[in-house]
Order: C-alpha cells, then sequence, then structure tokens
C-alpha cells in the first residue's frame, strides 16, 4: 500500500490583493508554499508529492524544495480541480491504480503531521476515502445576494471541508474526469466522489489547519506555526 500527494499551486490568489500569488507570500523565513510542500513531504509514509503550478511560472525556481520527493508539474489549469486531475495524470505515470493519494491545498502551511497520520489510519482499509473536516461551531445563517438574513441553518452534521483529501488515484481521476466532462467545477475532491455516487468518510483534524486566503490570515499562520515549533 503506497502514499502520494498532490498538491494544486497554480492560483493566483486574487482576493489576498498582493503582487505574488499567495502561495508565494514570506511567512516565517519561507514562503507559504514551502512550508506546506515540506510538512506533506516529510511525513514517512508520503512516497513522493507532485506540486502543480502554472505554466510559464517565473516563481518556483526560486524556492528551496530540497526533499527528494517532491517533482514539480507545470501543468496548471484554469481552476483547482483541472490541476488536481493533471496533477494525478502525472503521477499515474509512476503509481498504480490502487494507490492512495491526498490532495492537499498549496495554502495550508500549518497541517498538522498527526492529522495526515490519522488521516491514513483511518482510512486506509476504507472501501472510499475521506477527508479532514471541522464540525461547524458557529450559527450559521443563509442571505441572499445583498446580505439579508434569509434563514438560520441547523449545524447539526456540518463541517467545514478541509486538506488533505484521501482517495484511490483511479476512483479519483475517474471522478473528475467524469465531472469535468459534466461541465461541474468541483470545488473539492471529494465532491467529484460524491457526484460519482460515493460517500467519502470525514476526520476531525485540528483547528489550525487554515486556509491562507486573506492578508490577515499570514499574520495566524505564523502564529500557528510559532505555537506548533514550541508544543
Amino acid at each position: 500500500m503506497r502514499f502520494w500527494a498532490v498538491i494544486p499551486a497554480a492560483g493566483s490568489g486574487s482576493r489576498m490583493g498582493a503582487a505574488l500569488p499567495k502561495q508565494y507570500l514570506p511567512l516565517s523565513g519561507k514562503t507559504v508554499l514551502e512550508h506546506t510542500v515540506q510538512r506533506i513531504a516529510r511525513h514517512p509514509l508520503i512516497q513522493g508529492v507532485i506540486v502543480v503550478v502554472a505554466p510559464g511560472d517565473q516563481y518556483v525556481r526560486r524556492l528551496t524544495l530540497p526533499e527528494p520527493k517532491i517533482a514539480l508539474s507545470m501543468a496548471g489549469g484554469a481552476e483547482r480541480c483541472h490541476s488536481v486531475f493533471n496533477g494525478l495524470t502525472v503521477l499515474a505515470e509512476q503509481a498504480a491504480a490502487d494507490d492512495w493519494v491526498l490532495v492537499h491545498d498549496a495554502a495550508r502551511p500549518c497541517v498538522r503531521g498527526a492529522d495526515i497520520t490519522r488521516l491514513i489510519d483511518e482510512l486506509r482499509a476504507h472501501p472510499v476515502g475521506g477527508l479532514l473536516g471541522l464540525p461547524v461551531a458557529d450559527t450559521m445563517k443563509r442571505t441572499d445576494r445583498d446580505g439579508n438574513v434569509l434563514e438560520t441553518v441547523q449545524r447539526d452534521g456540518l463541517w467545514r471541508a478541509l486538506t488533505p483529501q484521501m482517495f484511490r488515484l483511479g476512483l479519483l481521476r475517474g471522478a473528475l474526469e467524469q465531472a469535468l466532462s459534466k461541465n461541474l467545477l468541483v470545488t473539492d475532491e471529494a465532491q467529484a466522489i460524491e457526484a460519482a455516487g460515493y460517500t467519502p468518510r470525514m476526520v476531525e483534524g485540528h483547528a489550525d489547519n487554515i486556509k491562507i486566503t486573506r492578508p490577515q490570515d499570514l499574520a495566524l499562520a505564523e502564529l500557528y506555526l510559532q505555537q506548533q515549533e514550541s508544543a
């Protein structure tokens, strides 16, 4: 049983309002992407990592990614799902269809090694696979486009989807191919698996596995990294 990882890193990060894509912004002496890749690549069960960047990316070659497990692919697509599918296609050249693949967001540099281990341990015998997540703790509201509250949504059974998300290579690649053929631009791998008729399993992770989306997230990620190092 082998475990691989794909990290889609072709996004522009427009909501950050920065001159660089968010995965290349500085964070605690490295870039966001360097932290993320090292967290995944240094896990002892990960066989290899495919980092998918945009064609013509001018930044990735400047990074220090010394891990021998890492391979770069310049096959990033228009949306995240395209980049993941292209990364899986590259991975299929060396991995078997029934190997496990962990897909992790480039902008989640604080993922804990213990959470990766828990995900693998809980899903390695699962028929489908699943993802890290967090139960929703806040009161949930649904609004219209103008911000007017329409209703309060019951939070029982609601989870925030995190990454990594772990599925068999062949199953995930087929599910994404099917979704893309229907012009369904899924926002995570679990959605593609669900659309193909399967039921992923949720595995609880930690709240510090944040996704850097807005400028204030960088300061929070730096705090989490410092806390993890001192723990």
